[in-house]
């Protein structure tokens, strides 16, 4: 799946898959380095939808306390 159609519930239980997989030592050694690797972007990705969520909801939330003030006036 590409990271534009991801979404981070999906990156979240990919994420824990992997998580699962490495605690249980069901992953091959061959395969751990590519497991740590998609591990790595999946986080990052996580991270970035988080802080953009983070920064939208603190815009919406202005614009209402704005929008209050002005009512208030």
């Amino acid at each position: 799946m590409t990271e534009s159609k991801l979404t981070y519930t999906q990156a979240v239980t990919e994420l824990e898959a992997i998580v699962k997989e490495i605690e249980n030592e069901d992953v091959e050694v061959d395969h751990l380095l590519e497991k740590v690797k998609r591990a790595s972007v999946l986080i990052k990705y996580c991270k970035d939808k988080l802080r953009n969520t983070e920064g939208e909801v603190k815009k919406v939330l202005s614009s209402i306390e704005k929008d209050n003030r002005e009512e208030q006036e």
